[in-house]
């Protein structure tokens, strides 16, 4: 489903390091696991539904393709008020978001050695779901992009800690997502924090699960103090509740 991971067999385990899968241009990573070599596809929300494929190549330079399936699915849809400024934007402001943009997708477009030492993800932070992710938002009436993340509505200052070991690859403030901090899992595996109001850690930082990277807040374009948090996977938003 679009936001959703697909598991792709792509050889024996012992390929798992020698195989380069792309998806488009972006590259996947691959897991050994179960005795065979598995892509880990992170699908984009707006992907197209039915038939998808990956490359795959050995080191030989040797390439094949796989075929998977992208299945439809029904996310809710949610209507938010926030101040007018960061829906209609002044000049500056746009100006601003446009440069913050440029930079977000230099960072995103990490591709980092060694692989992640795991997939499964600890909760960031304790409190209520308050938007699950793929929600189709409606900012003071109206339509944005789907929601690429999950919030975690909690007071502000709430200890935000790394959900799995990584490095710290972006300490900003951002004109949407406020207080934001981006760990690098390896090879592709990213996770992003936003609405932070406090930021605990500076880039190239590398943090083991559990360490405090952050606190909750209500900066950037937010309603109430909460913790956005995304997962990517080869550039592409996925569910975080996937990996939890």
């Amino acid at each position: 489903m679009p936001g959703g991971v697909a598991l792709v067999d792509v050889g024996d385990a012992f390929q798992a390091d020698l195989l380069r899968v792309q998806r488009a241009d972006r590259r996947v990573l691959v897991r050994a696991h179960g005795g065979r070599a598995i892509a880990v596809i992170g699908i984009p929300l707006d992907a197209p539904l039915g038939s998808e494929s990956v490359s795959v190549t050995s080191p030989d330079g040797a390439t094949r393709w796989l075929e998977y399936a992208v299945a439809d699915h029904a996310y809710v849809t949610q209507r938010l008020k926030v101040a007018p400024r960061h829906v209609e934007l002044a000049p500056d402001d746009l100006a601003r978001a446009e440069r913050e943009r440029e930079r977000l997708l230099a960072v995103l477009s990490t591709w980092s050695e060694p692989a992640p030492a795991t997939l499964q993800l600890k909760l960031p932070a304790p409190g209520r779901r308050s938007s699950s992710f793929g929600s189709r938002r409606i900012f003071n009436d109206q339509p944005r992009n789907p929601h690429n993340g999950m919030d975690i509505a909690a007071p502000t200052g709430t200890a935000i800690v790394a959900p799995a070991p990584g490095r710290v690859v972006d300490v900003g403030d951002y004109f949407f997502n406020g207080g934001t901090v981006i760990l690098d899992h390896g090879h592709g595996f990213l996770t992003l924090y936003c609405h932070l109001s406090r930021t605990d850690v500076r880039a190239g930082a590398r943090l083991r699960t559990g360490d405090r990277l952050g606190a909750v807040g209500a900066t950037g374009r937010a309603t109430g103090p909460h913790l956005h948090w995304g997962v990517m996977l080869n550039r592409a938003w996925v569910d975080p509740a996937l990996f939890l």
